[in-house]
């Protein structure tokens, strides 16, 4: 039996004391389901966005075609934008491999307590940094050591951009600072 007498007030203070209870956080999956397919397709529209001004430049004749040079930086770069471009055709993979990479992260913050912004737009940034030039990379890396170099940097700026919607996007779903706001609200 509880010190006040009622079952009620010691189930409360035993959910407040183990963490369960009014402080839950909703909308975490949902917000990391929908973060991931908008990384696959935010890479996707970005990769779109640098072929088609590599098409412009070469059409103004300021660079040479997709495939003059079998190596080198530019070749990386082109490479990283036509892998980019065609993200969406490997969605089965890219999708849960963003939603594992995210899960691990910014999906544990809103229950850690973190409320703002910057940590979930840094690690969303930094994991499709990760993600995206890592990917290109391994590929580029096998044309030649410069190649390889343009791919990563360009993989990883493409990356880093559409993770950082992604993070935008999941703190517009879940509403971490709201929702932790209001469980230290009900508390007392």
């Amino acid at each position: 039996m509880n010190p006040s007498g009622t079952p009620e007030a010691g189930a409360a203070q035993t959910a407040y004391i183990s963490g369960r209870g009014t402080g839950r956080i909703r909308r975490v999956k949902l917000g990391l389901f929908l973060s991931s397919l908008a990384a696959c397709f935010g890479v996707t529209l970005i990769g779109l966005v640098c072929v088609a001004l590599f098409s412009l430049l070469e059409s103004l004749g300021l660079i040479s075609g997709f495939n003059t040079s079998p190596s080198g930086f530019v070749f990386g770069i082109q490479m990283a934008s036509l892998m980019s471009l065609f993200n969406f055709i490997l969605f089965f993979v890219t999708v849960p491999a963003a939603w594992l990479a995210m899960g691990l992260s910014i999906g544990r913050f809103p229950h850690r307590g973190i409320k703002r912004r910057a940590p979930y737009l840094r690690w969303a940034s930094i994991w499709g940094a990760l993600l995206v030039g890592g990917t290109t990379g391994g590929f580029g890396i096998t044309a030649s050591l410069l190649t390889g170099l343009g791919a990563v940097l360009t993989g990883a700026c493409i990356g880093a951009l559409a993770g950082l919607l992604c993070g935008v996007l999941f703190l517009a779903i879940v509403r971490p600072a709201e929702q932790l706001h209001a469980a230290d609200i009900s508390v007392f």
